[in-house]
């Protein structure tokens, strides 16, 4: 769902901060899995042996017993803070949490699961994994896990993980409410790997244009992308859509594997350079499998990193239009040096180039808060309602070999600008989305109407018959106001049309996942939109 005018400064906080988040965790892995091959620490001997002094002044003459670990690392933390927004320290206790979206698996029992009204309900088993081997289906209510029991007791999704989860070939017991009868099953599963996906959908738009969307370049994408690509050129497909929308990047590899698809020849798609690196170019291979279709790339904001390289690459060898809004501005390379006991820093090394030379990297000078708070300030300094109000006092400017003009000084500035969609904007809308009361209506709705809606033979004839009447509405309405929502006639109308489309498309995953999702969110979403139509007005 787009973010809404009036009402920036309640979302946005919760919207960049998760930004943020994904940004520096995930979006900072992006160069290589590759280590320091130099010493950590190559201050000149009197630095070091000043900050070593005062660690063991604390240690032997603080007033009070001090904790070394934390000391070290906190200080650790320090200087990473003070030298750029992207370079990090993880704990040993979190670095697998964070390395598994980009590793694309983790361990565990592969269910996709919902907590509503206090209970753990089954959205779906993951394809060819252990719940879906056991036989476990969308609906059912997990209870009870290894004999204890989680319904009614305020579980939080990070515990419903805790418990699931684990080393593969260790086995968990769930136990699932038959509904009919009140009786309890119990599976004993065994845990295994689970796939993490980052190509999230790929469909036919339209008769001859396809759309793929990349949350994130992990490990698998590359393989994961070129299987949809191939299953839609079977389906006839010329044309294609790439939605690179709040992606936050990820590894390099990836980027520069399916920025090769598009382009002919030998082309440079990014080069990198720091002080102590020199400066490394990276080439198509020309063997690309999609060269001559007429292409769109779509970014925003939350497009960071190898999401800018593949739009900086396209756009600057005129293969693809750019549509949407500026990126996020992310250009800077990270490696990663573990440490003895299971923690690492992500240290930056050197900058990322588009081929036409243009910096990715904004500036940070002002430190690491003025940094993020530029991207906030973009809401509310008009810039993703208007391109008139981009502020790009460092832009250079570059020329493509077909004589476009394109901008340098932080981000991918789109070839064509899509505003942010303030259409049905309200305080109503606001609160039902933060709240996640939309989603908690769509699942109650699925729950109560399952085999209405599995009536359904496909998706297709789902999409086609199935609208949320004004009486479903009328049912939302009343389920806001009974959690607290205050009514609000205005919004309330005004917000309906977005509210409806997501209580279906949300109704939809459910049951048909992405692929029933996307093309019903679609029907609403602007950039996509805009994007058919120029490659429909293209000859």
């Amino acid at each position: 769902m787009s973010f809404f005018k009036n009402n920036f400064k309640v979302l946005l906080p919760i919207y960049f901060s998760i930004a943020v988040v994904i940004g520096i965790v995930i979006g900072g892995i992006l160069s290589t899995n590759s280590t320091f091959r130099k010493p950590l620490l190559s201050f000149h001997v009197g630095q070091f042996n000043k900050l070593n002094s005062v660690i063991n002044s604390i240690e032997t003459d603080y007033v009070d017993t001090i904790n070394d670990k934390n000391i070290v690392e906190e200080a650790i933390r320090g200087m990473l803070h003070n030298l750029d927004p992207h370079s990090i320290y993880i704990p040993a206790e979190d670095l697998k949490e964070v390395n598994e979206p980009l590793e694309g698996n983790f361990e565990g029992i592969g269910v996709e699961f919902h907590i509503q009204e206090d209970t753990i309900i089954v959205v779906s088993a993951i394809a060819g994994g252990p719940s879906e081997a056991v036989g476990i289906k969308s609906g059912e209510r997990i209870v009870k896990i290894d004999g204890k029991n989680v319904a009614g007791i305020k579980i939080a999704n990070k515990d419903v993980f805790k418990k699931l989860r684990g080393p593969g070939g260790t086995k968990v017991t769930v136990s699932v409410l038959n509904p009919g009868d009140n009786s309890l099953t119990d599976y004993t599963i065994t845990r295994g790997k689970i796939p993490i996906y980052s190509v999230d959908v790929g469909y036919m738009i339209d008769k001859g244009t396809g759309y793929i969307k990349v949350s994130r370049f992990a490990t698998n994408t590359y393989n994961e992308f070129m299987d949809k690509l191939r299953e839609l050129q079977g389906k006839g497909m010329k044309n294609l859509i790439l939605d690179l929308k709040d992606n936050p990047g990820g590894y390099l590899t990836a980027a520069t594997e399916i920025a090769n698809e598009f382009l002919e020849g030998k082309k440079m798609i990014v080069y990198t350079q720091g002080k102590a690196r020199k400066k490394q170019e990276y080439y198509s291979k020309n063997n690309g499998t999609f060269l001559k279709g007429k292409l769109a790339v779509l970014i925003d904001e939350g497009s960071a990193s190898a999401s800018e390289i593949v739009a900086g690459a396209l756009q600057d060898w005129d293969r693809a239009t750019i549509v949407g809004r500026r990126s996020f501005g992310k250009g800077l390379v990270q490696e990663q040096t573990g440490f003895p006991d299971g923690s690492a820093i992500r240290l930056t090394v050197a900058r990322y180039y588009t081929p036409t030379g243009r910096c990715i990297q904004r500036s940070y000078k002002d430190g690491a808060e003025s940094y993020y708070d530029d991207v906030r300030n973009r809401a509310t300094d008009g810039e993703l309602e208007s391109a008139d109000s981009i502020k790009l006092t460092d832009s250079i400017k570059f020329k493509t070999p077909g004589g476009k003009i394109v901008y340098g000084g932080g981000g991918i500035m789109p070839d064509v600008f899509v505003p942010i969609d303030t259409s049905g904007n309200s305080h109503f809308l606001t609160q039902v989305f933060t709240k996640g009361i939309i989603n908690d209506f769509s699942y109650k709705y699925l729950d109560q109407n399952r085999k209405t809606i599995e009536a359904y033979k496909t998706f297709e004839e789902f999409n086609k018959r199935f609208d949320v009447t004004d009486e479903i509405y009328h049912r939302f309405i009343d389920y806001a106001v009974k959690v607290g929502i205050k009514a609000d006639e205005s919004g309330i109308r005004k917000s309906s049309p977005v509210i409806r489309n997501q209580i279906k498309a949300l109704i939809a995953r459910q049951v048909w996942k992405n692929e029933g999702f996307y093309p019903v969110i679609h029907q609403k979403d602007e950039t996509v939109r805009k994007a058919l139509e120029i490659i429909n007005a293209a000859k």
